[in-house]
């Protein structure tokens, strides 16, 4: 076992999951524990939510081993945990969300915000046992800041080992959304950009992955394909075979949108495509204009002209995805994830 291996070697982390798969493949299950494994750390996830094991059976499984949480984690857990905290090693919190913004925010689903305001409310006992607080980017670490005295960034990783870009040469080119139904109103102000864009590109088609709930104003759009949402592994294999030319990532500010993260630069590359984003946070933290991608602003007057200026020039459009897809291995591989895990591993617990 070489040197590296030998400081993990019995480490022991535990994902103790709360349902929030994605969030957890993103940041460590599919980025970081393959590596972590490799260097001799034991990594196992629990679901918390699928067995009501005896408390005496869960401490024994448990006892000395770091423990990720992830997003939320039931009542009957937190308090698990609070009893009998000193059997654990480092407890961490992973969250990718500004859970208290939804209640914020105009325009979001009923049951969305419901779910999301529950588990705010559940959020202050979660950072209390926290020793450390991983958030996903800038605004977020500013504001848990605010309620713990360790907050670390993680930006996202892009899990595919490698993109092929999509085929420029040819006409048929696809633009494509691919949002849940937390971000309706950010793609539905851009309607107005598409009736005129697809009556003069009549070979182009777009993709808004919502389904049934794609914004009215849509409505008659011409090849317009509107397929359903996806659970997360059958996306993940969606993503991976799937090409888009033009990515769209519109995002309105708002309370809940200023907590996300740069991941759709990543979605958008992993298609093989080039985006089109929302000229602000997080998006003009990462993408360079006419670089690399699109920065435009809120009015669908500037969203139609950024697909314009994309589609009548194929060769400088391709050079941006190629820009992209390489900015993308370079500032979020799984190697920069695994190793501020494997840095994590190392700390001792720190008081909150």
């Amino acid at each position: 076992m070489s040197a590296e291996a030998s400081l993990l070697a019995g480490v022991r982390w535990v994902v103790l999951s709360d349902g929030a798969r994605p969030t957890e493949d993103i940041y460590f299950l599919e980025s970081a524990a393959p590596a972590l494994r490799q260097q001799g750390a034991i990594v196992e996830r629990f679901d918390t939510r699928r067995y009501h094991l005896p408390t005496r059976w869960a401490l024994r499984r448990l006892a000395g081993a770091n423990l990720l949480i992830v997003r939320s984690l039931g009542e009957r857990w937190v308090r698990l945990l609070e009893r009998h905290r000193e059997r654990f090693g480092r407890i961490v919190y992973l969250i990718d969300d500004d859970l208290g913004a939804v209640t914020r925010t105009n325009g979001l689903p009923a049951a969305y915000v419901a779910r999301l305001s529950g588990l705010a409310m559940r959020q202050p006992a979660l950072l209390a046992l926290a020793d450390e607080v991983v958030a996903c980017c800038e605004a977020l670490v500013e504001k848990l800041g605010q309620e713990h005295a360790n907050v670390s960034l993680l930006t996202p990783p892009i899990l595919a080992s490698a993109t092929e870009l999509a085929d420029f040469t040819q006409p048929d080119w696809t633009i494509g959304y691919h949002g849940t139904r937390a971000h309706r109103d950010d793609i539905a102000h851009l309607a107005s950009a598409f009736a005129p864009l697809m009556a003069s590109h009549p070979q182009v088609r777009l993709e808004i992955m919502m389904g049934r709930h794609v914004p009215e104003s849509f409505s008659g759009i011409a090849r317009l394909e509107t397929p359903e949402a996806m659970p997360w592994k059958a996306f993940q294999q969606y993503q991976a075979t799937r090409r888009i030319q033009i990515g769209l990532a519109p995002l309105l500010e708002t309370p809940f949108n200023r907590g996300k993260s740069w991941i759709k630069f990543l979605d958008i590359t992993a298609m093989g495509g080039v985006g089109i984003y929302s000229r602000r946070a997080p998006y003009d933290g990462i993408v360079e204009h006419g670089v690399d991608g699109l920065l435009v602003g809120d009015d669908s007057s500037e969203w139609r002209a950024a697909l314009e200026q994309l589609l009548a020039d194929p060769v400088a459009t391709q050079a941006m995805a190629e820009r992209a897809r390489q900015k993308a291995s370079g500032l979020a591989g799984k190697e920069r994830c695994a190793l501020f895990w494997s840095d994590m591993s190392y700390y001792e617990r720190r008081a909150t």
